[in-house]
This record gives C-alpha cells, sequence and structure tokens, in this order.
C-alpha cells in the first residue's frame, strides 16, 4: 500500500492562487464538472473554452427537449479550448430504473441478460445517447450481485448473481455500445456485488469483508471479459477491500496498478466514482479526495455535485499538487495521456 493514501493533504488559499497556468490546463484534463439545472452555468463555458474541463456529467435534471442544443453549446465553447480534443460528455443510462434519458434501454441489466437481450441494450444505450450528442456511457454495471434485494438486486442494476453470466452479458452490451461510437465504462471495479441492499457508498463508508480468492473468482471476472472486449473506461468503487488494501479501492494504489492494470492488463481510463460521495467522509474535502485519488492512479475525478464550482476547485486543486510536488508529475502525465488519447478518439 502506498503511504500517501492515507495522508490528508492540506492547501491553502495562498498556494491555491499560485497555481502555474501549465499546471491548471493540464489539472482541467483530469476533472469532469456538473451542474445544475437546464441551463449550463457561464463559469463552465469559461472553463471550458480555457481547457480546464475534460468534460461534463449530465443528470435528469439537465435534461429536457433542448438537451441537444445544451450540448452543442458546450461543443462551441469547446472549439476555443487551446488543446483541440473533444469533450466528454456522459451520463448513466443503465437501462431500466437507472435512465437519465428517456428510452432505451427500457429493461434493466438483470432482465437483459435473462432474456438474451443485452447486446440489444447496448445498442439502445449508445444510439440513444449518440442521438444528443454524448459520447460516454457510465454502464455497464459489473456487480455480480449475491442476494436477491441486496444493493445492485434492488433495482436490477446486476446482471446477474453469476459471474460468468454477468461476465457474458456485459460484454455484449459493452461490444455493442462500441459499435455505435459511444464508450462504455464498466463499474464499479473490482465489484460492489457483495454489498447488502443498506450499503451505499453513495451515502456512507462501506467494507466489503471479500477473500482475494473470491474478489478474483467472482467479482473481477467480468472485467476480465470486459477488457478483452476493449472498455475503455473503468470506475472504481469507494468501497473498502481489507483482503487487498485498506483504503478505498478508488484511493488505492495496489487496487488501480496491482489489480486492474497489473493482474487484468487495463489500459484504458479509470474514472472515480463521485467524489463527493458519504464513503469518502474520512478523507476531507472534494478536492483533497480528489488529490489522493489522483496519486493513487485515478485518471479521471468525476466531480458530480451539481455545481461547477465543485469542478474548478478541484482543478485549481490538482494544479497546485503538482506544483508543489504532492502529486507525481510522471503518472499525471501518464493519466494525462490516457485521457487524450480517449477524448481524441471522439474526433
Amino acid at each position: 500500500m502506498r503511504a500517501f493514501s492515507l495522508l490528508c493533504v492540506i492547501i491553502s488559499p495562498t498556494i491555491v492562487l499560485g497555481a502555474t497556468s501549465a499546471n491548471l490546463l493540464a489539472a482541467g484534463q483530469h476533472v469532469i464538472y456538473s451542474y445544475s439545472g437546464l441551463t449550463p452555468p457561464a463559469s463552465l463555458l469559461t472553463a471550458i473554452s480555457a481547457g480546464h474541463a475534460a468534460g461534463v456529467i449530465f443528470f435528469k435534471d439537465n435534461i429536457d427537449a433542448n438537451i441537444g442544443s445544451v450540448i452543442t453549446t458546450l461543443k462551441k465553447a469547446n472549439a476555443a479550448s487551446p488543446l483541440g480534443l473533444p469533450l466528454l460528455l456522459m451520463t448513466d443510462q443503465e437501462g431500466g430504473q437507472v435512465r437519465r434519458l428517456s428510452g432505451e434501454p427500457v429493461q434493466s441489466a438483470k432482465a437483459m441478460c435473462a432474456g438474451g437481450t443485452s447486446a440489444a441494450g447496448g445498442t439502445g444505450a449508445g444510439q440513444n445517447l449518440a442521438s444528443v450528442g454524448m459520447n460516454v456511457n457510465l454502464a455497464p454495471v459489473l456487480d455480480v450481485y449475491r442476494v436477491a434485494g441486496d444493493f445492485e438486486d434492488q433495482f436490477q442494476r446486476s446482471f446477474s448473481n453469476n459471474a460468468t453470466t454477468a461476465a457474458s452479458c456485459g460484454k455484449s452490451f459493452i461490444t455493442a455500445q462500441q459499435a455505435t461510437g459511444v464508450a462504455s465504462t464498466a463499474k464499479h471495479f473490482p465489484g460492489l456485488g457483495a454489498a447488502s441492499a443498506t450499503e451505499n457508498t453513495d451515502a456512507q463508508p462501506v467494507t466489503l469483508n471479500l477473500s482475494v480468492s473470491e474478489i478474483h473468482a467472482v467479482d473481477e471476472l467480468p472485467y476480465t471479459s470486459a477488457v478483452a472486449a476493449g472498455v475503455p473506461l473503468v470506475m472504481l468503487s469507494w468501497a473498502v477491500y481489507p483482503a487487498i488494501d485498506s483504503v478505498p479501492a478508488g484511493l488505492s494504489f495496489q487496487m488501480i496498478f496491482g489489480e486492474l492494470r497489473g493482474r487484468l492488463g487495463f489500459q484504458g481510463v479509470t474514472i472515480s466514482d463521485a467524489i463527493e460521495a458519504g464513503g469518502l467522509s474520512a478523507y476531507g474535502t472534494d478536492s483533497n479526495r480528489a488529490i489522493l485519488a489522483s496519486a493513487a492512479g485515478m485518471d479521471l475525478i468525476l466531480a458530480a455535485g451539481r455545481d461547477a464550482t465543485q469542478g474548478g476547485n478541484i482543478v485549481t486543486a490538482l494544479a497546485t499538487a503538482l506544483d508543489n510536488g504532492t502529486l507525481d508529475s510522471k503518472l499525471f502525465k501518464n493519466a494525462t495521456a490516457r485521457i487524450a488519447k480517449l477524448r481524441a478518439s471522439f474526433s
């Protein structure tokens, strides 16, 4: 375990103001912004034009019949960016009860898998997002649920309680969605399938006391298939897996580089779950959490608090951490290159 995983970095306002422009530009490529309501705030458009945003996540309250026009506005702002890279424009369109856009996939992941329609679901999700100008789906969920009605099964977000079946259905969804030009995101590595109905990392810290052998044989099995299928993004869980590390998976160098990149050979982009999640209550401010996640090898930070100021604060904090050496510049540059490669794939 890397020692920095447990550090709480204190950032003073004076240091923040001194963040260099080069590092602000570098840091901005690592942050996904969010906002509330139907109209993106001027501050978000300014950040995008300056190259200080990698992309935007859209929630239900951001979406109405004019979402296509909103995305066009964001893309126009991005045309002024010095980077010349498309934005990552994403949402959660898993299917069933977890959909931000109306329409496909109407079935839940569990129903798709049981009915042999996972590929059709992936196609439907991809076409739906592409029709409004989005290019990344934060789906599918590859968690292998354990008990009927548990955290993932209560909303039928898990394909199956059988790891092999979940792997097969997940791969079908990913492959079909990729064919539409929309990038898939496998989540929540190494798996939240063992979480009970009340163990929600969005709301509280969660510890899953699983053996390494169970994590490898059950929870990580679907990711083996996803990586083989060329999934471009993987979202990390905020749960703690004590058999592997004592900190949440998304803050764990061992989980990201030992398990995901080392054991499974994933070479794509890692993305955090919501950085403001209650599961990280012991790790300080959103900005501090973002520094810890980046230090552990997280490529993209998901600032999902529906406030563009949150994303901007995180960009400044990451830039300051680069300035003062808290973040390893080589590790960060490697992550920036992976993000740039993903963004360029949408050109």
